[in-house]
């Protein structure tokens, strides 16, 4: 009972656990010396689609503005939900760091099981006279615990530990010299109880205090103590000088985790920013291709009414059969196109689907409603992009990849610390100080032709005897010592420093090399957006000279100065001018979106919340627009 409280105390000393609230982990919330030993609890995953999907899904139609793309994404994309679980991963791995040390060792049971104080009973006064009988073990042996090592230093653990061990052994032994025990077969009962305490400090300390307690009971005649008890009390401090010595050195994994975790928030905006650009790809995609079966469908439409207007003018005799076919065949190519075009709506509109949702087509309700965008394709009409020079410090500002480059960087020369730490030798200094003390029940020993002896009073009693002559410090041991080690060539550690610096220099050549890629991103954005703009405004007005030609060809065939052919031709050529113009629409968007990326402001100019983002609840309503906007035509 007497050490179950003085473990219990200690307990209670230990760091309390933090709470933690929401999706996170939920910490134990028992009492405070239990929370170490009870298990997180981690929230399930949650594979529903928010209520904002339904709300949008109305009449098998699910309407979408380009902001409740983004939102659905930001609520239900897997990729992001994943990517939420990082910085909690993060802040267990800093908690990790935080402990210190290696693994912990695990104690060996068999080599406690017979220890027996020295000086008392029989084995204890031979160890104590320094006598070894074989097969008389009164002490542990071997190694108590695992090491784990790994390159530079191992800071020392930083959590408190305790241990508490009980040991209970019976054991014989055959006496072959019974001078001192008087029997041939010494019969020994055996209790041991040790507790220890560990504290190690980012100094590159460590601090030990050991309590133990020895009961034995003998069947020794020559015994002037029996039972008699053993308690003794231990303390060592002992402090690295050149290897290990130093906060920055053992403390430099609590400082990398504690940047990682920084890092992490930089990350998760890595991958919502990745899929909003990749939301506003598919979406404003799936546009154009809405404009594009748009265009097909017209074409389709102005070829059939050609055939209808060819048929009746063979049924007059005004043309040939070859001209009704040569308008057929234009009937049959714009179906084509329109087959094609629907296709393409249909996997965009299918990829679209993915990326705002967690179940895909696995939902029902979802696989089966088509999306109508409401947002169109539009180029202002002035577009004042800001010189080159201040969108690249823009994106050096921005841009969270290439700020979590230069985070890594940082954290890399923190860890190298503990290599160019570990090229010193091996030197500390170390101090202890240990008390006993040893009581029993008297008892008379009748030595043959030797005579009678009995026990000096100072050591009768119990264990509350044996106690205060520890506390009093009776009978104290003291050590102040210093140790040092040196390797001969230390090619270990002079390698993993070299390594460690020439994997530094290959890192920071990547850093510059992927800044100086994004100024040519984002030159050529800006390139890229002039130029769609460009291809644009002609791209409009080759379409609409090339309807004029249309419409100027129709007329003189119905003055029959043209061919069913010619005006065919004129077809196919308005048909590819609005695919052009389409083409250079798309683009020009396509453009505008890698230039917000390259400079890292696609969440800023969508309006998108990180923290909300992080959290999945988007607090902005839908801004679909009422009345419902019309289906666009030519979806079949």
């Amino acid at each position: 009972m007497r050490r179950k409280a003085l473990i219990t105390g200690l307990c209670w000393l230990l760091p309390a656990a933090a709470q933690q609230t929401g999706v996170e982990p939920i910490r134990p919330s028992g009492p405070i010396y239990l929370r170490p030993y009870e298990a997180t609890t981690v929230p399930p995953v949650d594979l529903a689609n928010t209520g904002r999907m339904r709300i949008l899904i109305q009449s098998g139609k699910l309407y979408l503005t380009v902001h409740d793309a983004i939102a659905l994404a930001l609520e239900n994309n897997i990729d992001i939900e994943n990517a939420r679980y990082n910085p909690s991963v993060m802040a267990w791995n800093l908690e990790r760091s935080q402990a210190g040390g290696a693994l912990p060792g695990v104690p060996s049971g068999a080599s406690l099981s017979s220890s027996v104080a020295s000086g008392q009973g029989v084995i204890g006064s031979q160890q104590a006279a320094g006598i070894s009988l074989p097969g008389l073990r009164g002490g542990s042996s071997g190694t108590a615990n695992a090491t784990v090592s790994q390159v530079g230093p191992v800071t020392p653990v930083l959590d408190p530990s305790i241990q508490e061990t009980d040991t209970f052994g019976h054991r014989s032994n055959p006496e072959p010299n019974v001078l001192l025990s008087l029997v041939p077969n010494l019969v020994q009962g055996l209790r041991t109880y040790t507790g220890t305490y560990q504290q190690g400090f980012l100094s590159g300390g460590t601090f030990n205090m050991t309590y133990s307690e020895h009961y034995l009971n003998e069947n020794a005649p020559s015994d002037v103590l029996n039972p008699s008890v053993a308690p003794s009390l231990s303390f060592s401090i002992q402090q690295n000088l050149l290897q290990g010595f130093g906060i920055p050195v053992n403390a430099r994994n609590i400082t990398v985790a504690k940047m990682n975790l920084q890092m992490s928030d930089l990350n998760f905006k890595t991958q919502v920013t990745g899929t909003v650009v990749n939301v506003l790809n598919t979406y404003y995609a799936l546009v154009a291709d809405y404009d594009d079966l748009g265009a097909k469908q017209d074409a389709l439409d102005t070829a059939q009414r050609f055939l209808t207007e060819s048929r009746r003018r063979l049924e007059l005799g005004a043309l040939s059969q070859l001209d009704v076919t040569t308008a057929e065949n234009q009937v049959a190519t714009s179906n084509l196109a329109l087959v094609n075009s629907q296709a393409t709506l249909e996997q965009q509109e299918l990829q679209l689907k993915n990326l705002i949702s967690r179940t895909g087509t696995g939902d029902q309700a979802i696989a089966e409603a088509e999306i109508i965008p409401v947002d169109h394709l539009v180029i202002p009409a002035t577009d004042e992009i800001p010189p080159i020079k201040d969108l690249v410090q823009r994106a050096f500002a921005n841009r969270s990849d290439l700020l979590v480059e230069n985070g890594n960087l940082k954290a890399t020369e923190v860890s190298n610390l503990g290599t160019i730490n570990g090229l010193l030798p091996s030197a500390g200094v170390l101090a202890s100080r240990s008390t006993q003390g040893l009581a029993g029940a008297p008892k008379v020993a009748n030595i043959p032709g030797v005579g009678t002896f009995t026990s000096d009073p100072y050591f009768r009693g119990g264990m509350g005897t044996a106690l205060s002559q520890v506390f009093q410090q009776n009978f104290p041991t003291e050590s102040v010592g210093v140790f040092g080690a040196i390797q001969a060539r230390d090619r270990v550690a002079e390698a993993d420093y070299g390594i460690d610096q020439l994997s530094l220099r290959q890192q920071q050549l990547l850093v510059a090399k992927d800044m100086n890629q994004a100024q040519v991103d984002i030159t050529n954005s800006v390139v890229a957006l002039r130029q769609a703009k460009a291809r644009y405004e002609a791209a409009v007005q080759a379409r609409i000279l090339q309807q004029q030609l249309l419409d100027a060809e129709e007329k003189k065939f119905n003055l029959g100065a043209s061919t069913p052919y010619d005006v065919v031709v004129e077809q196919r050529d308005l048909a590819t001018a609005q695919a052009a113009e389409l083409s250079a629409l798309a683009s020009y968007q396509s453009a505008r979106i890698s230039l917000d990326q390259t400079t890292g402001e696609t969440l800023e100019a969508n309006h998108v919340s990180l923290t909300e983002a992080l959290t999945g609840k988007i607090s902005t309503p839908s801004s679909l627009p009422q009345p419902l906007p019309p289906v666009p035509a030519g979806r079949k």
